[in-house]
């Protein structure tokens, strides 16, 4: 595992160029889900697995929302912030505001008792949000942002994140202008959201690309990706940020988030961890994967965002096989139809439970497992056995162990069989 980059004290830089931190908002952007609200001890036990994950930035809630959130960033900055691991690993802690004095001031009291201090502020750039929501012209949204950075940086924070909201669609030219202004007076890094999650990939590559060519002073600042998921593109999108040059991803356990969620962080490090190497430039994180499924588990028990079952990674369904095909491939070899392995998220199951026994499984999946209960059967009757199996499998989900001792147990067998103690 590469050294995780949160120990090198540079803020604006990533000396290891193929290097991608990676920021967790489950704390923020996640708990923005409809009914997802955690509670301060929720949120701190969150961010104690965020930890031991090794993400670089934990961006812990937007303190100036209520008194609940303030104190539960201050309470997470001040025990995850200083919790300094023994080869120096700490977390970045982020407070969210909006380019707001007020709201400025209330996240550095937040947060500024860490060890690794970020304000994220953010505002609106696209026109329909500057007309509509803001009801600004582009004037005073430039000189919010830029006396937002200002204002941060007299407070005494020295890490600000600058976030362009609804980016993608916003006019390139004024983005550009806006970057330039608050890369001028002091952000560290500047996040490009898809916010509506409305951009395909390609097109979310070549926006990170452009801002890359075309903005003053970007070589000074860590570009990174914020994006949604109403068209299921998040991830995708996220990965051509990366490859397009961004080098921090924001992501959210189990890709929880307003309406359809954000970029999923197992997806995304998982992707990175898979296909880093051979199909994207050699991209990777420090996270320590066998953490993913412990995190996952928690966040969706503390949020009450319940996974579906084929949820990439993470899902009840991931690691287990049930057609024929591919039960007997993974008898042969595991690698056939399992891209990782399950102890690579933290998922500790062997083969055998990994075949689920149903109507589409074959006589190769039921062999294996009656020799696992310690039957022993000739050819003539397995067959007899198969085709009892088949029958029961027709008219329930899963056949499981105990179906198949009642069934081994059928006055017809008991003279026959023989079964083989443990």
């Amino acid at each position: 595992m590469a050294p995780n980059d949160s120990l090198l004290p540079i803020q604006n830089q990533i000396p290891i160029p193929n290097y991608v931190r990676i920021l967790d908002t489950t704390l923020r952007d996640g708990e923005q889900s409809p009914g997802a609200a955690m509670s301060c001890k929720e949120k701190l036990e969150i961010a104690r697995l965020l930890v031991k994950l090794r993400v670089d930035i934990i961006e812990a809630g937007f303190p100036s929302a209520s008194s609940d959130d303030f104190n539960a960033v201050k309470m997470i900055a001040e025990d995850v912030g200083n919790d300094v691991d023994n080869d120096g690993y700490v977390p970045v802690i982020g407070g969210v505001c909006r380019c707001n004095k007020k709201e400025v001031a209330i996240t550095w009291e937040a947060i500024k008792h860490a060890k690794k201090p970020r304000i994220c502020a953010f505002i609106a750039t696209s026109p329909i949000h500057m007309e509509y929501k803001l009801r600004k012209t582009k004037d005073e949204v430039l000189n919010m942002a830029r006396d937002t950075v200002k204002f941060a940086q007299s407070l005494g924070c020295s890490d600000i994140s600058f976030a362009a909201e609804d980016a993608t669609r916003s006019e390139k030219q004024f983005l550009y202008q806006v970057l330039e202004e608050v890369i001028k007076v002091g952000a560290t890094t500047v996040v490009i959201p898809d916010t509506v999650g409305v951009t395909m990939p390609f097109e979310y590559g070549k926006f990170i690309a452009d801002i890359k060519k075309n903005t003053p002073g970007i070589e000074n600042v860590i570009i990174a990706t914020h994006c949604h998921n109403d068209l299921g593109l998040a991830t995708a999108n996220t990965i051509e940020g990366a490859r397009a040059g961004a080098r921090q991803l924001e992501v959210t356990i189990n890709g929880i988030g307003e309406r359809a969620g954000n970029a999923s962080l197992e997806e995304v490090v998982m992707a990175l961890k898979c296909r880093g190497n051979d199909s994207l430039g050699g991209l990777h994180t420090g996270i320590i994967t066998r953490q993913i499924l412990r995190t996952s588990k928690m966040v969706e028990e503390y949020s009450g965002m319940l996974l579906q079952p084929h949820k990439a990674l993470v899902g009840a369904n991931v690691f287990l096989h049930e057609s024929g095909i591919h039960q007997d491939g993974m008898l042969k070899h595991r690698g056939t139809y399992e891209i990782i392995s399950p102890e690579d998220i933290g998922l500790e199951r062997s083969l055998e439970t990994s075949i689920v026994l149903g109507k589409l499984s074959g006589r190769q999946a039921l062999r294996k497992r009656i020799e696992e209960l310690g039957y022993i059967l000739n050819a003539d009757e397995f067959e007899i056995l198969f085709k009892k199996f088949k029958l029961l499998a027709g008219t329930k989900k899963r056949v499981t162990n105990a179906d198949l001792k009642v069934l081994m147990s059928n006055e017809a067998y008991q003279d026959e069989l023989v079964y083989k103690a443990a």
